[in-house]
């Protein structure tokens, strides 16, 4: 126990000044390994390289390539002229198309800040100029970017799923389902805002406009279709279909949009490989003090003291969820997944709760973590998007806070939409 202790200790005060997470999990994991244990430098090197030795993380660098492609090849920006012609005819069809494009953009990229970054630079002075307040516009394009990372190919899923073993297939469907969740809840809110405030319709494209504008997304839909489809028909698994998703953004970015320079596809190369490299080196290091947590026996010790303590799965679900919420208020959605879950995959697990719909439950909390303040990452890339004062944020996402909140509840306590997908694939 005091090994475990001082792992913590150590972990934290790292956090507390500032030093990468990566160093501050190797750093506790170290100290503990000589203080408490006769272990060699090599047991080090090996956990590291046994945490990013695993099957299931193959189809990250080729998820994270084919977003850099699809972004720099012009993919995005023909969905996001896809929901704004379909959404003209709506009251607040601005909001719901900021929503709409997060979710779809969110297909493509798999992060948080970077659609909160590309679709906020876009949808920002346009939501002004079309009738909706700084504060409102600011506290949409904050919350709706956060939804990225539910919606597959969802970094943070596979992650997951490399860490718990749980199919990384299912857990994307189960995120399509809590991702739809959260996006309804904002745009049915958002539509109520622009009724209520009598903000002022947009022009309605017309049936020949938005069939030009189809035809110009339709490969661009084609990415989801891949993933998704391609899981659930059984086609491909979801390492095949991260390499297939790379070739095909490749080919309509070169061959159909043409928009796909060498020196562009070297850049998005480069900005992958960095991406990669991060992730990897964290999760080495998360596996190492996984590693300790596990030889220490506090794991199942825990299982059996939460277990004598909660004998609800309703209770224990809500403890998860302040849990994780305060957690991705304070660091990456991957950090605290690698940290916190393998404490509490046992105790749910024996508690009855299925493990695809816990997963989904948990993304959804460090969804909302990304824009809860004082610490949320989207808030200071908010700032830069909208240059508001970082206080006028805070207040801005309160209302879209108490919205994820609601959303939150139906997909913690209503496990069918986790699981219709992934019992209709699967």
């Amino acid at each position: 126990m005091e090994m475990i202790l001082v792992m913590f200790i150590v972990l934290f005060i790292g956090l507390l000044l500032g030093a990468p997470i990566y160093i501050s999990l190797t750093l506790s994991s170290m100290l503990a390994m000589f203080l408490f244990g006769n272990y060699s430098l090599s047991a080090v090197v090996q956990r590291i390289f046994g945490g990013m030795d695993k099957f299931a993380l193959m189809s990250l660098p080729f998820y994270v390539l084919a977003a850099e492609i699809m972004i720099a090849g012009g993919m995005s920006k023909r969905l996001l002229n896809l929901v704004s012609a379909t959404m003209g005819s709506f009251r607040g069809s601005l909001a719901l198309t900021t929503q709409g494009a997060c979710l779809l953009f969110g297909a493509l990229s798999g992060s948080s800040p970077a659609t909160v970054m590309a679709i906020g630079s876009m949808m920002y002075p346009k939501l002004n100029e079309g009738g909706y307040s700084k504060g409102f516009s600011a506290g949409l394009i904050t919350s709706s970017g956060a939804v990225a990372i539910l919606i597959p190919p969802s970094i943070t899923f596979i992650i997951y799923g490399a860490t718990t073993g749980v199919s990384i297939g299912a857990l994307f469907m189960a995120g399509f389902g809590a991702g739809a969740t959260v996006g309804a809840v904002i745009m049915v809110f958002s539509y109520y805002f622009a009724v209520v405030h009598n903000v002022p319709c947009e022009k309605a494209s017309s049936f020949k406009e938005i069939w030009s504008v189809a035809k110009e997304a339709i490969w661009s839909l084609g990415v989801p279709i891949i993933i998704l489809g391609g899981i659930a028909g059984g086609v491909f698994t979801p390492t095949e279909a991260a390499g297939v998703s790379v070739v095909y953004a490749l080919f309509v970015c070169c061959c159909i949009h043409k928009e796909l320079s060498w020196s562009q596809f070297y850049e998005a190369v480069i900005r992958s490989a960095e991406t990669i490299g991060q992730l990897m080196i964290l999760l080495g290091t998360a596996a190492l003090f996984g590693w300790l947590l596990a030889i220490s026996f506090f794991p199942q010790l825990l299982t059996m003291k939460i277990v004598t303590l909660v004998s609800s799965k309703y209770t224990m679900l809500f403890i998860v969820n302040i849990v994780f919420l305060i957690a991705g208020m304070f660091i990456d959605s991957g950090a605290a997944i690698m940290i916190l879950v393998p404490l509490i995959y046992l105790p749910l697990s024996k508690l009855g709760i299925d493990p695809v719909h816990l997963g989904a439950v948990i993304v959804t909390n460090l969804a909302i973590g990304m824009f809860t303040p004082p610490f949320g990452l989207n808030l200071f890339v908010a700032r830069t998007v909208t240059g508001l004062p970082i206080m006028t944020i805070y207040r801005s996402v309160l209302p879209f806070i108490f919205l994820s909140l609601i959303a939150l509840g139906l997909v913690t306590y209503f496990p069918a939409i986790t699981l219709f997908f992934v019992n209709l694939a699967f």
